[in-house]
């Protein structure tokens, strides 16, 4: 009898155990605990820390722009200053000497122990530059001859003392100019002069910097 009924719960049992197997399976189990928002603080720090970092490296490139800029501009303004000192070094190093004349006279007298400093001088300059003066108060024809004569004279004084004829320079100008009070005739003694200015070193002739290309 005991095996009878259990050949007959058995195919009930393998029916249940059939359903079984047909049922679908449960989904998997998500752990809460791991999941991130997308705005996690760490997240916004990251965002954060790269843009700072693309800021900084712009700003790097800017003042690496601007270093370059400000290190041309010194070097240019160091360039003039050293220009600027040496014509004033050598414009204070030229020494001026002094022939005066009488009276509507082109004569030059200079005796040989005032002529040897300046002469010596002169022999070796690379420029010797003579300006013609008279005591005249208009710019007279009269006036420009004889200041144009006393700079030829002292030039021709020069050249037939030694010095060489190419490095001498003339110019005049027949009235003002004065070094003394022209109403006096010791000032008019003064001013009737040629002034003598010999250059220790060729002037220099300062260049305009080429326009910076676009």
């Amino acid at each position: 009898m005991t095996i009878l009924m259990t050949r007959a719960a058995l195919p009930g049992l393998l029916s249940l155990l059939l359903g079984a197997c047909s049922s679908a399976p449960k989904p998997p189990t998500v752990d809460e605990t791991q999941k991130r928002p997308a705005n996690a603080q760490m997240a916004v720090e990251l965002q954060v820390c790269k843009n700072d970092l693309q800021n900084t490296r712009i700003l790097a490139t800017e003042s690496g722009r601007l270093a370059e800029t400000t290190a041309a501009t010194l070097a240019h303004l160091v360039a003039r200053q050293q220009l600027m000192a040496k014509l004033q070094e050598r414009a204070v190093t030229n020494s001026v000497h002094t022939v005066h004349f009488a009276f509507n006279s082109t004569r030059v007298g200079i005796s040989a122990d005032v002529a040897a400093p300046f002469l010596a001088e002169a022999k070796a300059a690379p420029l010797v530059l003579l300006r013609g003066r008279t005591d005249g108060n208009s710019d007279s024809p009269v006036e420009s001859r004889i200041a144009q004569a006393r700079a030829s004279a002292v030039r021709d004084f020069l050249i037939a003392s030694g010095v060489d004829p190419t490095r001498i320079r003339t110019t005049h100008q027949p009235s003002g100019d004065h070094v003394a009070d022209n109403r006096s005739t010791q000032g008019r003694n003064l001013n009737r002069r040629v002034e003598i200015e010999v250059y220790r070193a060729l002037p220099l002739v300062q260049q305009s910097s080429p326009a910076s290309q676009p």
